[in-house]
């Protein structure tokens, strides 16, 4: 029987919608989402993140909260995990048993982070944790009626409270009142729609801009355009000085930019430049445009394996089909509505709106990656005769570029 592994990178944002941390979520059943060997699961991970990937390219400066069960807690092996990338996040259904209870001890002496992960919060917590509550840095909590006071009593103890399956703004704002210090959950890429929302004016010039690309006016009524928006310009500019192009000299002419970067790789610019947290200050790395590149880079990836013979202005609809799926999120009105303001061809809009032809069949596995639905993608695997856990080397393959993507706009900030 064949043997399916699967990893993914969650964030965790703080109060500013910041990225503070990472989970990293591992799925090895395409029936559950339970883990039968949570041992393995651990190790799995920590392995991953160690020898695949390194610690700096997938999680930059910031650690990466690891689930772990009793098994794996008591197993010596734990000591040789390097303290300054994870945090252990231990499984609620841990027994606080004396060896268990003498272990988180001697990992808190030696400075390892330690969490209590998903927890149903009421007095008898308190009871169970009593003995090993200094112990602990984070607890990660289901938000519910009347938390306040279980909330209070935690941040007395020192102890930081992450709020999970946060997945509407609402529920966002709900814990953040109540006092949780972090977030976790893809609240930002499930909208809720707003009838006759007004969009983000800057947000609207980027999608004028992007037709008058894709339409192959001249590179002078681009230009022009361009010096419209004066915000759009100093970040366009301030991209192509950073260390992402090795120019002999700095640019400062836009006709010169589009000459030189092409209409087509200046348009993807701009579609993702709009997932970031604003285009009218310096553009930073928000959960949405992670997710959205993310998106970019299964969806021509997963391509290349299905359609070899692909060319660039395929391809080049495969990333808008990914870049274009969160457009709700940002301007919170339907999608059919912004995508027939947008010069896309039909198999494109198709594969969006109703998952239709190719793109759509990559798009909805693309979803099922991110929904961990293995049974989806194995159905994929087979349906084009791909090598069993290809899909897999593809998720990891982009995590990889993800990351990188993270940490080289990080530097070019610096």
């Amino acid at each position: 029987m064949i043997k399916y592994t699967y990893i993914a990178r969650e964030p965790i944002l703080n109060k500013n919608r910041d990225i503070c941390a990472y989970e990293i979520l591992y799925r090895d059943s395409p029936d559950t989402t339970k883990i039968d060997n949570d041992r393995h699961a651990s190790a799995s991970v920590i392995s991953n993140i160690l020898n695949k990937f390194g610690t700096k390219k997938l999680l930059g400066n910031r650690r990466a909260f690891v689930k772990i069960d009793e098994k794996f807690l008591l197993n010596d092996i734990i000591f040789s995990v390097p303290k300054d990338f994870f945090v252990f996040s231990l499984f609620s259904n841990v027994e606080m048993n004396e060896r268990v209870v003498e272990r988180l001890g001697q990992l808190d002496a030696k400075g390892y982070h330690l969490a209590i992960d998903n927890i149903e919060i009421d007095n008898n917590f308190f009871i169970k944790y009593e003995a090993v509550l200094k112990n602990f840095l984070y607890c990660k909590l289901f938000i519910r009626e009347n938390i306040e006071p279980f909330i209070e009593k935690l941040h007395a103890q020192d102890i930081k409270v992450i709020a999970v399956k946060i997945e509407t703004e609402e529920s966002y704002e709900k814990a953040k009142r109540v006092g949780c210090d972090a977030f976790e959950g893809y609240f930002f890429a499930k909208p809720k729609i707003i009838e006759n929302a007004q969009a983000n004016p800057s947000r609207l010039a980027v999608l004028r801009l992007y037709n008058i690309l894709m339409e192959d006016r001249s590179i002078d009524e681009a230009a022009d355009e361009f010096e419209k928006n004066p915000e759009i310009t100093v970040q366009l500019l301030q991209f192509i000085n950073s260390a992402a192009f090795h120019f002999k000299k700095k640019i400062s002419s836009i006709h010169h930019v589009i000459v030189l970067i092409g209409r087509i790789e200046l348009a993807k610019w701009l579609m993702l430049m709009i997932y970031s947290k604003s285009v009218a200050s310096n553009i930073e790395i928000s959960p949405l445009m992670l997710m959205v590149k993310n998106r970019t880079e299964l969806m021509e990836r997963i391509l290349k394996e299905i359609r070899p013979d692909a060319g660039s202005n395929m391809l080049g609809e495969a990333y808008l089909v990914g870049v274009l799926s969160l457009m709700d999120t940002l301007f919170s009105m339907p999608l059919e509505e912004i995508l027939n303001n947008i010069n896309i061809s039909d198999e494109v809009k198709n594969a969006l709106l109703d998952d239709e032809g190719t793109f759509g069949d990559i798009y909805k596995v693309v979803r099922s990656v991110e929904d961990m639905n293995i049974n989806a993608i194995v159905d994929f695997e087979m349906r084009y005769k791909l090598a069993p856990n290809k899909i897999k080397n593809i998720i990891m393959d982009s995590i990889e570029a993800v990351a990188k993507f993270e940490h080289s706009d990080a530097e070019g900030e610096e």
